[in-house]
């Protein structure tokens, strides 16, 4: 998920929208919210912070954007997300690649796993919606020493006069809760997270890049976000779409749109028992 400027501690729900619900608009969002391109998976396998045959849990999994990618590279991945209806939709997109990961239904601080598992966890778009060090101290259990745990974003970016900037107003005008405007990408909170838990060899990397959407694929991208249809009745999220459809005709016509976005992480090592 890009809704990108995180609030702190366990109160991030709250901060979005105590009513946010993604497999409300699970269609949406498996049909267009862009994954982790390939350019992060070649990241992560060069940095040598996944090698197969390693074994992956993905927290927050969603449609599984993440953990395709891991599969791709020859990880034994696991996806873990409290929606059914999200896990669903991975299952089906996985067999459409023709790559294979296990789902299980959980939370990220309560992990339904024994202790050393697993030798990689990740957690792609969705580290605030956690609770930051339950989830942190959950991650440490599972891995095995000297495992890694990896969170990751690849987030629009709203710059004056862009697309972005002005999609971004039109859903604060709908949804003035929405805590997700103004992003960078960047979460220096989330290495604080990772020290706290007793994460060493902390380390970031990053990359800029431009992701294209017709104007038909970026209405569904904005539908899928948390502050459109995950939290708004189905009577504004059509109301705001048509306006959105608008804005995309008179100011943006162009296509498709080329979409400014950054790709981040933040990752550390179990320190060895």
């Amino acid at each position: 998920m890009t809704d990108a400027t995180a609030p702190k501690g366990p109160d991030a729900l709250r901060a979005f929208g105590d009513n946010v619900a993604f497999g409300r608009t699970a269609t949406d969002y498996a049909t267009h919210r862009a994954g982790f391109p390939q350019a992060f998976f070649d990241l992560v396998a060069t940095r040598g912070f996944a090698t197969a045959p390693a074994r992956a849990l993905d927290i927050g999994t969603g449609t599984g954007t993440l953990a395709r990618g891991l599969a791709r590279i020859g990880l034994d991945v696991t996806g873990l997300d409290p929606s059914e209806e999200l896990m669903a939709q991975a299952t089906r997109l996985d067999a459409e690649e023709g790559v294979k990961a296990t789902y299980i239904k959980g939370a990220a601080e309560s992990l339904p796993v024994g202790n050393a598992q697993f030798d990689l966890v990740t957690a792609g778009q969705c580290w605030h919606w956690f609770d930051r060090p339950r989830a942190a101290a959950e991650a440490a259990r599972v891995l095995r020493p000297g495992g890694r745990c990896l969170i990751a974003h690849f987030d629009w970016l709203p710059l004056p006069g862009n697309v972005v900037a002005a999609t971004e107003a039109l859903i604060l005008a709908y949804n003035p809760a929405w805590a997700g405007a103004h992003g960078t990408g960047l979460y220096p909170d989330w290495l604080t997270d990772l020290a706290t838990a007793g994460f060493t060899d902390i380390e970031t990397a990053s990359f800029d890049m431009s992701q294209p959407y017709s104007h038909d694929a970026w209405r569904g991208r904005i539908r899928a976000s948390a502050g459109v249809a995950a939290s708004l009745p189905e009577a504004e999220v059509e109301a705001f779409d048509s306006d959105l459809a608008d804005l995309l005709d008179k100011d943006f016509p162009e296509a498709p749109l080329q979409v400014p976005h950054r790709v981040w992480l933040a990752t550390g090592v179990k320190t060895a028992a």
